[in-house]
């Protein structure tokens, strides 16, 4: 049933659909408007049998959902930036342990300096963990992931991050097609454990592993993963048989039939991606995108596929690996070994900066024109940086970046009494 409805609202009232048995959560900016409704509907008795777990930080969410799931509960929690660097240890526990656990990261960048807006550094943070890691477009997607989530999480027995972008989809209210509950009981069977604690068969779970075996199980991990890339298309195809509607998958492409240039990104980001493109379209350039649902596993060779044809890749992306460069533009760039297509790194949005039309087309001109360098920080302020660059080496005592920075741009800082 289309409703307008928030981003979070469509998340929550989907997760409850999968009848999870265990939900626990601590709040934290974008991701309390899910748990907040979530909680609701099990205290209304919408959702039952579940139990909501009211826990003092994030560590302790995620623990008590690795607890549950060991127990043979279907579980589910949410979380965002620093609340994610919170439960680290336990986010490794859950893939070591190999619990199908699903999360939803409602993407934000991580301190400091301390920043509530979107980019996917938190989720990059992780990405070497053993999740799986779906990123949403849209509103309707991320609703639609969560299902698909619960299913592949439950039959490789691995844990599945939906991440969609905090407030940009979280809080924005837009038409999304609620599916009926018999719809998803018919998707989603029943949780059948590949593991579980029993006290009649009492068993070890996370036992200390030495140097004799340990590189054997993470590689077992490492086929789990393997695996996912086989069943995150099936998965999408059977959803898409039911609901006649495409969602999930490990990419999809956007005008690239005939494409010499050809744009990559994740998330949000790509509906405004696609509406530059449709306008370098119109001057008669052939330029088309490439959206990544699956980051983890990475889809290789579904990517390489994507891009071999093309002259030029330009890979734009909300986070990026300090020293060194973008992250999602690495996995490209090894994607495509042994090809002769020209890649450009495009770091852009980072802490919510806004990722406008107008910047996007100005890029793509530039790409078509070969100005671009390999690595670009689109729309950065280079005489702010400057001016701090200046500064640091005219004194050593010059003080905190973030601080001066906001002066130079005359920004109240957090504090300040006008």
């Amino acid at each position: 049933m289309l409703e307008q409805i928030e981003g979070s609202r469509a998340v929550a009232e989907t997760v409850a659909l999968c009848r999870p048995e265990v939900v626990c959560a601590y709040p934290i900016s974008p991701q309390t408007h899910i748990i907040e409704a979530v909680g609701a509907m099990v205290k209304e008795g919408r959702l039952s049998p579940c139990e909501f777990i009211n826990v003092e930080s994030e560590f302790a969410a995620m623990s008590v959902a690795i607890g549950a799931s060991a127990t043979g509960a279907r579980s589910y929690t949410a979380t965002a930036s620093q609340g994610l660097l919170f439960m680290i240890e336990a986010v490794y526990n859950a893939a070591g342990l190999g619990l199908p656990i699903v999360m939803t990261l409602a993407n934000r960048a991580i301190g400091a300096p301390i920043n509530i807006w979107n980019d996917h550094s938190d989720a990059m943070a992780v990405r070497d963990s053993g999740w799986v890691q779906l990123f949403a477009e849209t509103n309707q997607e991320a609703a639609d992931l969560h299902v698909q989530a619960f299913r592949l999480a439950e039959e490789l027995s691995v844990p599945v991050m939906v991440c969609m972008d905090g407030f940009i989809l979280t809080h924005a209210v837009e038409g999304v097609d609620l599916l009926e509950q018999s719809t998803v009981d018919s998707f989603l069977p029943p949780y059948d454990p590949r593991q579980v604690l029993d006290v009649q068969n009492p068993v070890s779970i996370g036992a200390m592993v030495g140097p004799e075996a340990f590189e054997e199980v993470r590689y077992l991990a490492h086929l789990r993963q393997l695996e996912a890339l086989e069943r995150i298309p099936s998965i999408a195809d059977a959803f898409e048989d039911l609901t006649g509607r495409r969602s999930g998958g490990l990419i999809h492409s956007y005008r690239t039939e005939d494409a010499t240039t050809i744009v990559v990104a994740m998330g949000s980001v790509l509906g405004t991606i696609k509406d530059a493109v449709d306008i370098r379209r119109e001057a008669g350039e052939a330029i088309g995108v490439v959206g990544i649902t699956s980051f983890r596993p990475f889809p290789s060779a579904a990517v390489r596929a994507a891009l071999e044809h093309a002259e030029q890749v330009v890979v734009l992306e909300k986070a990026f690996s300090i020293g060194h460069g973008g992250i999602l533009a690495t996995d490209v760039a090894m994607a495509l070994r042994g090809t002769d297509c020209e890649i450009h790194e495009v770091v852009a949005g980072l802490g919510g900066r806004p990722i406008t039309r107008q910047s996007l087309e100005g890029l793509f001109y530039r790409v078509g024109r070969g100005e671009l360098d390999s690595l670009l920080f689109l729309d950065l302020d280079a005489d702010v940086v400057n001016r701090e660059v200046e500064r640091m080496r005219a004194s050593r005592h010059s003080g905190p970046s973030a601080e001066n920075v906001l002066r130079d741009l005359g920004e109240p800082r957090v504090g300040q009494v006008s």
